[in-house]
């Protein structure tokens, strides 16, 4: 079996599973699915490597051929991010664009620095002698929130507007910059080029406002021959050409395929979606909308399954496991301090709702960007204390990965819905 009848086989039990769990545990579908996969992943460890089963090995061994950082990073990264963004309200993104900006910025570096400190902290107190680089490389790929899981289940839950919006926005965003910090920390650690800071600011600004900027001359692409075309199929295809050419011409030229997608994303499903039903194309805005739902929904439940299946190529160890768990608690705490900070300025000027920075620090999932960008770190480069770096941060990754999915995500249900009861009774008193 190659690489593209897995791929198909995988889609199609993910799909199974996503229709299977309506009727049975109806969870949110992502949520059930990795934690369908998990189970799975562990059967097949018992079958294949316990039991000596030939069939389950086989499986295991097909799995370990996907390149997952390929996959994610060169390939379903730029539809998922692309239809994510179509659904953002630019209006309402624009009245939270100053708190957006800050938590991208102020808190992706931020958790990126707190998150390497604990981590060679911890690892200091196990008696792993780590460079802080390294350190500092599992903040980066780590303090992103993954738009892919958070739009996911923020949608589900349909939570209030004022919320969602600062959600969404900062996923979006903070994907494609913690993108560029991941990227110049990489290079600082697996370069021998002494780094200067004009070095990394050039970088930095490279990817990143070069990102925005392809961006938007893709959106403007777009636009002129969405606007102009007479053919809705046209019309469809032309939309799915800006995040597949268009995500890999911006990664070719080496700018963020990220932040591109994001920024033509938004400019399409509000600019041109606005200008589409001014020509009273309503029908073909309609049918865009339905595509990308169906190719978002399509794509998530594949990726998750896979992110699940992933266990059964880690290489395990009691002591890594161990501090995979003790990353958690780093991971969320590195995030409370990076959300914490910037809401206490914000409430001198605007009133928020209670549960903001408890659902912002929860609610900020991580997913397989993380994964992706831990799976591209090179193997047999770096060890510590005798491990391969790359297996050692890939196994981490996937333990907070998994809790944050599993544990995060089905438990930031009961903050939502305060949110939401707390909106409606401060409602009710205004009405009175």
């Amino acid at each position: 079996m190659d690489t593209w009848y897995l791929l198909c086989f995988l889609s199609a039990i993910a799909i199974l599973v996503a229709f299977a769990n309506q009727f049975f545990l109806n969870m949110q579908t992502t949520i059930a699915i990795t934690a369908g996969a998990v189970v799975l992943s562990l059967l097949l460890i018992l079958s294949g490597k316990v039991l000596g089963n030939q069939t389950a090995a086989a499986i295991s061994g097909m799995l370990g051929s996907v390149d997952f950082k390929s996959l994610l990073l060169e390939g379903m990264l730029g539809p998922l991010l692309f239809a994510g963004a179509l659904e953002i309200d630019l209006r309402a993104m624009r009245k939270r664009r100053w708190e957006i900006t800050i938590l991208v910025l102020f808190g992706t570096l931020a958790s990126t620095f707190l998150v390497g400190l604990f981590l060679f902290w911890l690892l200091g107190w196990m008696g792993w002698a780590v460079p802080f680089i390294y350190c500092l490389l599992f903040g980066a790929l780590i303090s992103p929130t993954d738009p892919i899981a958070v739009l996911a289940i923020i949608k589900q839950m349909k939570a209030p507007p004022s919320i969602s919006i600062q959600v969404e926005g900062e996923s979006l965003f903070n994907d494609g910059v913690g993108l560029v910090v991941f990227t110049t920390i990489f290079a600082l650690a697996f370069t021998s080029a002494e780094p200067t800071f004009g070095n990394v600011a050039e970088l930095f600004l490279t990817e990143a406002l070069g990102g925005i900027a392809f961006g938007m001359l893709l959106a403007l692409v777009g636009h002129f021959l969405l606007t102009k075309s007479t053919d809705g199929n046209i019309r469809l295809l032309l939309t799915f050409c800006i995040p597949t050419a268009g995500f890999a011409l911006a990664n070719i030229i080496g700018v963020s395929g990220a932040l591109a997608m994001v920024v033509s994303g938004i400019f399409i499903g509000n600019v041109t979606r606005a200008k589409a039903a001014s020509m009273g194309r309503l029908s073909s805005i309609r049918n865009i909308r339905n595509f990308w739902h169906a190719v978002e929904g399509v794509l998530n439940a594949f990726l998750f399954l896979l992110i699940g299946l992933l266990l059964v190529i880690l290489p395990v160890t009691g002591q890594q496991i161990l501090l995979g768990l003790l990353a958690i608690p780093a991971v969320l705490l590195a995030r409370l301090i990076s959300v914490s900070l910037p809401y206490a300025v914000f409430q001198r000027f605007r009133t928020y709702d209670k549960h903001s920075v408890l659902i912002l620090t929860w609610g900020g999932l991580r997913g397989g960007l993380a994964l992706a960008m831990a799976a591209s770190i090179p193997s047999g480069q770096a060890y510590v204390n005798g491990v391969d770096l790359h297996a050692l941060i890939l196994l981490i990754t996937y333990i907070v990965v998994i809790f944050s999915i599993i544990v995060q995500g089905s438990s930031i249900s009961p903050l939502i819905r305060g949110s939401i009861a707390a909106q409606a009774d401060t409602q009710v008193a205004a009405e009175a």
